[in-house]
């Protein structure tokens, strides 16, 4: 053990030297007199060293302090070296470096491509999960057993999905320090296996059966809603798109349409989703981004003639009650079929399903042959903007608008399957006006 007296009149020697004090504290003296505490310590099977401070500016008291607080961290699963630069860095101005600072400067960069509320759940997510736990680290000082830790407290409170997300996202935080020059091995890129297993997804509600989709057109179309929200659940089930997508499809996106003309046929009606909204919907980080080109059945051309007026024909086609530049709520189209007794059996993600299982389970039966089948079901995972089985996204980006003719083929024949017993959508607009004159 080391007195005061000791360590304030350890000379210089001819070679640096140690004079240990007990528990991996030792005084380390240059040749040049100059004196520094340090500990050693093992962590992670591993033997480190950490520098606690110079001597005197450190005293024998306050570095067996030191020591014992390292030795807590230790009995805690901490890297007291890790611990001590968290706080270091914690002090200078603007956490220089750390993973805090990065994932904030990727946020920031990739948030134009985003849409507002996913933007919103990544940086909740790491505040609420990651920062607290590896925010004040370097990014080149983290290494797999923090962020795995980080994770395991997520899956403890049974998150597995959200553990996986922040592995991902931690994982491009870590590509985005790297690209701006400051080195790490990307600690979150392998921990993949050593997670627990996402649960299979449950599958979305959805009918499958025609007669009962018809009776549920025939509920919603007659439900006590806004015109607005039933065209938009119409034009919904009739392209089986993505709920987002709907609400925020634009009137200069849909072509072969003169509006003019209520009567004209439109055997040419096209709605062309932008290739950045696909970006945006489908979440495609690194791939290309496509256009994406929706045949317009006659009835989906019926469902905008009748809801036309609410917009003027400007901007959003199914806009908001209160504000006509905001898209209808994301939740009204679902809100809707629960009041209407459908809650567990149909949503609007649903349709995307039933299109699907109806349209397959009907080629079967109507085009038989291996040839002309494995073609039409190519042309449906088209139609829903669905990479098909054997082709590559590649593949997909170039014949995006292959099959077109079929397409329109499809599209009119699951029009009338699900409109056989619905009332045109006019009557839509009309019904409702009448109940309000009432």
């Amino acid at each position: 053990m080391l007195t005061d007296t000791r360590v304030r009149t350890a000379p210089a020697r001819d070679r640096d030297y140690k004079l240990p004090d007990g528990g991996g504290l030792h005084l380390f003296v240059t040749k040049a007199g100059y004196k520094s505490w340090r500990l050693k310590y093992r962590f992670g099977g591993k033997e480190r060293r950490l520098v606690l401070g110079s001597y005197p500016d450190v005293s024998l008291k306050r570095a067996r302090e030191m020591r014992d607080d390292a030795k807590l961290a230790l009995r805690h699963g901490k890297d007291p070296g890790l611990e001590s630069k968290r706080a270091r860095h914690s002090r200078q101005a603007g956490h220089e470096n750390t993973f805090e600072q990065f994932a904030r400067e990727w946020h920031a960069s990739q948030i134009a491509r985003w849409k507002p509320v996913h933007a919103d759940d990544v940086m909740t997510s790491m505040v609420q999960n990651l920062f607290p736990e590896i925010g004040g680290f370097p990014v080149d000082q983290i290494d797999e057993g923090l962020v795995l830790a980080a994770l395991r407290k997520v899956e403890a409170r049974g998150a597995i999905e959200t553990a996986h997300r922040l592995r991902q996202r931690a994982e491009r935080v870590f590509k985005f320090a790297s690209a701006a020059g400051i080195k790490n091995a990307n600690p979150a890129s392998n921990l993949s296996d050593a997670m627990k297993p996402v649960p299979p997804k449950k599958r979305r509600p959805a009918l499958t059966d025609i007669v009962k989709l018809r009776t549920f057109i025939r509920d919603i179309d007659r439900a006590a809603a806004s015109p607005v929200t039933r065209l938009s659940s119409r034009f919904l089930g009739l392209t089986a798109q993505r709920p987002g997508m709907v609400r925020e499809v634009l009137w200069t996106e849909i072509e072969g349409v003169d509006w003019t003309k209520p009567d004209a046929p439109t055997p040419e009606a096209l709605w062309r989703v932008p290739a950045a909204k696909m970006k945006q919907e489908l979440d495609l980080r690194e791939d290309e981004a496509f256009e994406h080109e929706v045949p317009l059945s006659g009835a989906a051309v019926e469902v905008l003639r009748a809801v036309r007026p609410f917009s003027s024909g400007r901007g959003l086609v199914f806009p908001g009650g209160r504000e006509s530049t905001k898209p209808l709520s994301e939740n009204a189209v679902g809100y809707l079929y629960n009041r209407e007794g459908w809650k567990g059996r149909h949503v609007p993600h649903g349709w995307r399903s039933s299109f699907s299982t109806i349209m397959n389970s009907r080629i079967e039966r109507t085009h038989p042959g291996a040839e002309r089948l494995l073609i039409d079901r190519l042309i449906i995972d088209l139609m829903l903007a669905h990479t098909p089985t054997g082709m590559s996204h590649t593949e997909l980006v170039y014949n995006r608008s292959a099959y077109m003719e079929r397409r329109r083929e499809l599209a009119e024949d699951w029009a009338e399957l699900i409109m056989a017993e619905a009332d045109p959508a006019s009557a839509l607009v009309e019904g409702r006006r009448r109940r309000v004159e009432r």
